[in-house]
């Protein structure tokens, strides 16, 4: 083992309490997607326990939710090792008020402990690490976000100009229930589909209207046909609405769709047809409309596979086996891996009952799988 890395790795075996410590202040600051202060509070946390290495943090305001914040240790120049981390959370403001973070000998509880401030403690005590480490042949950068359990609308162009400039991407994106990390995600697109007919006296002129429901409930046959399960693509309509009165023909109908596709190049093509679907004209007198409102892209496995046998080789070393995992959720790793650059996620602390009240995070796996984290990057290093 080298000087540098068992540096690193034995300042984080110290480090338990000062990472359970941050992980607390980081689960007692409400920090829903919506919640600009909130998110930003997170990364004001952040950027105080950077800096205590002495790590300067760069800021790209965004108007409407939390700022972006870069930071790096290494070199100015080269292609970096990508960190990825988001500071939003599901849970409304005021949820810290009512069960705030809490832990017991195994366990923290709080909201969004493992989804993911127990990964931004990861990623934060790994950039500390490495900066203690020495010399590095390559940047090492960690991208906190802000909006990702919302679709990363802000974030992704700053994701995809960062994932240009890297050699590899690390998602501390909670560790799987198993302790698995993930080897591969699905993309998916959240869709809302609108409607219009025209409305009339269901009973006096049923004739003379045009049911918006009626239209949209016959799209929704088709778009359902389209889930192909072979190929890992599924189509849900999770939400509708419409219509005024049960003796009117309604004269709009709302829906939203969720769309999960395995592979990127699937999803030009299951577009294609669903926009066909919805501007077919099923019921004279009605029209449609479709309006995308979020979009995460897959991560294909392949581009994980190098990076999974080396985490697996470290981690080994560490004192922990792990396998890779294949789910059906999506994250900020897929836009990176689209752009094929390898990638791998779930480094983070393993967890589970992500986005629940019962939400909770593996106290004893905070400092392994940072080392792992840190290994595999300095392993990334000797082959530089």
């Amino acid at each position: 083992m080298s000087l540098a890395k068992t540096a690193a790795l034995e300042w984080l075996a110290t480090q338990r309490e000062s990472m359970t410590s941050l992980l607390q202040r980081l689960v007692d600051t409400d920090s829903n997607s919506y919640d600009k202060a909130g998110v930003d509070a997170v990364g004001a946390v952040l950027v105080a326990a950077l800096a205590e290495d002495g790590i300067d943090v760069e800021r790209t305001p965004i108007a409407a939710f939390g700022d972006v914040l870069s930071a790096q240790v290494g070199p100015t120049k080269g292609a970096t090792v990508l960190l990825l981390g988001h500071r939003d959370t599901v849970f409304p403001p005021g949820t810290v008020a009512s069960r705030g973070f809490t832990r017991d000998e195994k366990k923290a509880y709080g909201p969004g402990v493992a989804d993911m401030k127990g990964g931004l403690v990861a990623s934060c005590f790994a950039l500390r690490a490495l900066k203690r480490a020495g010399q590095l042949p390559f940047p090492v950068r960690v991208l906190y976000t802000g909006d990702e359990e919302i679709g990363s609308g802000t974030a992704r162009p700053h994701l995809e100009a960062a994932a240009r400039e890297a050699r590899a991407v690390l998602n501390c994106e909670p560790g799987r229930v198993s302790g698995n990390v993930v080897k591969a995600r699905k993309g998916g697109a959240s869709l809302t589909i609108e409607v219009s007919g025209r409305a009339a006296h269901s009973g006096v002129n049923h004739a003379e209207g045009a049911s918006a429901i009626q239209a949209l409930a016959l799209k929704v046959i088709k778009l359902h046909a389209l889930t192909d399960y072979g190929r890992g693509i599924t189509t849900n309509v999770g939400l509708i609405e419409g219509g005024t009165s049960s003796n009117t023909v309604a004269p709009s109908a709302t829906a939203r769709l969720d769309v999960r596709f395995v592979a990127l190049a699937d999803w030009p093509e299951l577009q294609a047809r669903i926009e066909a679907i919805v501007a077919e004209v099923e019921v004279p007198g009605t029209s449609a409309s479709i309006t995308p409102t979020g979009l995460f892209l897959p991560m294909e496995e392949h581009l994980s596979t190098d990076l999974l046998a080396l985490y697996q080789r470290e981690a080994r070393e560490i004192g922990f086996a792990v396998e890779g995992e294949f789910t059906g959720g999506c994250a900020d790793s897929g836009f990176t891996a689209s752009l094929g650059v390898p990638t791998l996620c779930g480094l983070g602390p393993v967890g589970g009952k992500v986005h629940t009240d019962a939400e909770f995070l593996v106290l004893d796996t905070l400092v392994p799988r940072t080392q792992a984290l840190v290994a595999t990057i300095l392993a990334l290093a000797a082959t530089a």
